[in-house]
């Protein structure tokens, strides 16, 4: 039976990050139930008073509200398919990571269970539970996210996106392109200072100068990309590229490996063959969109 008391929740998913969703909502009073497929894992939750169902189905049946926490939308398929009866009148939150195009199609199915889906892409680790100056991306029926977004802001603060629910997985997973791609680039310049007899301890105050200076680049070169101004006046792609040939040169003479920027430096030859030479770097946009 659906709970009466509208501050509860079912978390389904166990893993470090439900861990912190489950224990976020106990330590903010909330009715939790749990569910997960290893139920030694819901040990310490229920020690801190959160209801361990035995199956899927009376963990749907406890709460309308159920946050999805699985390693992405294969996981999720598996679990509550067998249950897809139980799913009528339920609003799913879907927090597991997928694809934009997978989470339409899941708030397609759920729908014809009769069940609302919410695609959130949450933008912090598990440690970040619980905190408003965290973020989760949210989309989805708007209704449907209002009617929920207290219950919501108990994990993080909510960025609502739009109706369509592929956008929250959009967002969360352009977040990811850029984060993934700085982290390697970090971890390739250290080793590289490291390779020099340089410490990590040493090289991060300049590490964190560079990636400092990374928002006033951006808010520079945003407007101007959707003006389609990518005029050679502040930088000029054949700069780049020796720039960039330098950086493989001194990789290279390091004896560290050479695959990131030699796949960096290939993109900006593409972008010199192609006649953009004396353009800004932003013109390589067209490289990445003419594939």
């Amino acid at each position: 039976m659906v709970s009466a008391n509208k501050a509860a929740v079912t978390v389904i998913g166990l893993g470090p990050m439900g861990q912190a969703m489950a224990g976020a909502y106990l330590e903010a009073g909330y009715e939790v139930t749990v569910w997960n497929r290893t139920a030694a894992r819901a040990a310490t939750l229920v020690a801190r008073g959160a209801h361990r169902a035995e199956t899927v189905e009376e963990a749907l049946a406890a709460n309308e509200l159920v946050i999805l926490s699985l390693t992405d939308y294969d996981a999720m398929y598996a679990i509550l398919e067998p249950a897809a009866a139980a799913l009528r009148g339920r609003v799913l939150v879907n927090l597991s990571s997928d694809t934009p195009e997978r989470a339409r199609e899941a708030a397609a199915w759920a729908a014809g269970h009769g069940a609302e889906h919410l695609t959130g892409g949450v933008q912090t680790p598990p440690s970040g539970i619980g905190s408003p100056e965290s973020s989760t991306f949210y989309s989805g029926p708007k209704e449907v996210f209002e009617a929920h977004e207290a219950a919501l802001k108990v994990l993080t603060g909510a960025d609502y996106r739009g109706t369509d629910p592929g956008l929250a997985a959009l967002y969360y997973q352009i977040q990811m392109d850029m984060f993934w791609t700085a982290m390697l680039s970090y971890l390739h310049a250290t080793a590289v200072t490291a390779a020099n007899g340089i410490t990590a301890q040493e090289f991060l105050p300049y590490a964190q100068s560079t990636m400092a200076s990374l928002p006033n680049f951006l808010a520079f070169y945003a407007p101007r990309i959707d003006a389609g101004n990518h005029e050679g006046d502040v930088d000029k792609l054949a700069m780049g590229v020796a720039s960039v040939e330098h950086v493989l040169h001194t990789t290279e003479g390091s004896g560290v490996g050479t695959a990131l920027p030699a796949a960096v430096l290939e993109v900006f030859r593409r972008g010199v063959e192609r006649g953009y030479g004396g353009d800004s770097f932003t013109r390589l946009l067209d490289v990445f969109r003419e594939g």
